[in-house]
């Protein structure tokens, strides 16, 4: 027979999380895109800036990304395993327990923020916190379940790397920085109601309003396509206000096009208004799979991650190079 003593009952379980676990927190694709746009609008801001003191900016904006999406998972660990999508996230399966996951993203929070004020300026790591709060706290716990407008003022904190990025580079923040801020902002409403045209029983299921759930399919659509609109010619407007030059000029021209007819075929479609009754193969599979009548968002989605990095990567590649406006 087992004695259980009373040592034995306030013995916290012994993780069993991987580093590899720690490290999904981070949202590493996530983190990608705004190490990218951050480093973008890093070097493309006026003067020059010591290369290791750049680098030191990129991997702290890159952490402080990684700590608001641990923040997150901490957060809807719960909400995450409801949803085909995001159950095999690693608080949500369980491999990471919440209070780590939150331990984890307050520390890599204060971190990132006070390197980033000590190797360059306080305005880019308060910008930094800013965003971190916003993401974690604002967005998560207040916006993305009381509103189907909650990507659109949620998208805000996605768009703030290149802003970080500039302000670390120069101390300031001006309204050039705020148009590469305002290209990712209009972006992530088609891109990521585009996505949830094809998840919306995902969302449903999870208690989360996205705009598919709460106004139909055939209104998201046409959001979509009025979002496009608008987004279309501020992704070009670069070329005209001295950040981007021919090169951007054309990629953004011939990107907007065929994401404003992607939206189009997207608008005349009928994506979203069934379910998709696919049970998916694996995370992966839940973002791609999807039956035929879903395919013109899906292949918005997909367009829509290409469009914005070849948009950046213009402006990246003329900067690097003295062939930019």
């Amino acid at each position: 027979m087992t004695i259980v003593t009373p040592t034995d009952l306030n013995t916290p379980a012994i993780s069993t999380a991987q580093p590899e676990d720690f490290f999904q927190l981070l949202k590493p694709r996530v983190m990608s895109l705004v190490v990218f746009t951050a480093a973008t609008g890093l070097v493309v801001a006026p003067g020059s800036i010591n290369p290791l003191v750049a680098a030191i900016a990129v991997l702290c904006i890159a952490v402080g990304a990684g700590a608001a999406g641990a923040l997150n998972m901490a957060l809807e660990g719960e909400t995450d395993a409801l949803m085909r999508r995001t159950r095999g996230r690693p608080v949500a399966a369980g491999r990471v327990k919440k209070n780590d996951a939150m331990a984890f993203g307050v520390i890599l929070s204060l971190f990132s923020v006070m390197l980033l004020g000590m190797n360059t300026n306080w305005l880019a790591a308060g910008l930094l916190a800013m965003t971190i709060v916003y993401y974690a706290g604002f967005y998560t716990l207040l916006l993305k379940r009381r509103t189907p407008q909650n990507i659109v003022i949620g998208g805000a904190a996605g768009a703030f790397p290149p802003v970080i990025g500039w302000a670390a580079a120069t101390g300031q923040a001006p309204w050039q920085a705020w148009l590469l801020f305002a290209i990712i902002f209009l972006w992530t409403p088609p891109h990521s109601w585009a996505l949830a045209l094809y998840s919306a029983g995902d969302y449903a299921k999870a208690g989360i309003p996205m705009m598919p759930v709460a106004r139909g399919a055939k209104s998201t659509r046409l959001q979509i396509l009025l979002y496009t609109l608008v987004f279309v010619p501020v992704a070009i407007a670069p070329a005209f206000v001295g950040l981007g030059g021919l090169i951007y000029l054309v990629v953004s021209v011939a990107g907007g096009v065929g994401f404003l007819g992607l939206a189009l075929r997207l608008y005349r479609s009928r994506a979203g208004d069934e379910p998709d009754k696919a049970e998916a193969v694996g995370r992966e599979a839940a973002l791609y799979d999807v039956r035929a009548q879903a395919k013109p968002a899906r292949d918005l989605f997909a367009f829509s991650i290409l469009y914005l990095m070849a948009l950046f990567s213009a402006l990246l590649v003329e900067a690097l190079s003295g062939l930019g406006a």
